[in-house]
């Protein structure tokens, strides 16, 4: 069984953009829909819609609340889900390809200090 959620649950999660460095997916789905789990990269989310969801991992779980327009950064996880709300959950993942570098001082320029 596949992890990669486009595989794992095609009726939710669609890829919107892919290049060598990033890959981005539009996520949709109705209140009591459950994923089966899946696996994200280092990512950042974009909500597009407010929603309740409850993320399960292992024998954990926790409950999520989200406002439309917030963003923000997901270190990579391996989940399943379930919109626990009574609203459609629509959010946008930008989905990294490569691990995290050290940047190199001189390419940010001089410090300004």
């Amino acid at each position: 069984m596949s992890l990669d959620p486009v595989v794992s649950n095609p009726e939710s999660y669609k890829v919107v953009f892919e290049n060598d460095r990033v890959r981005v997916l539009d996520y949709t789905d109705a209140p009591g829909h459950r994923t089966t789990p899946h696996q994200h990269p280092d990512s950042v989310m974009y909500t597009l819609s407010s929603f309740r969801r409850r993320l399960s991992s292992g024998d954990s779980h926790r409950d999520v609340e989200m406002q439309a327009g917030s963003v923000g950064w997901l270190p990579a996880q391996e989940h399943h889900g379930e919109n626990t709300g009574d609203t459609p959950t629509h959010v946008i993942f930008v989905e990294l390809k490569e691990q995290a570098t050290p940047v190199d001082p001189g390419v940010l320029g001089p410090s300004s200090g």
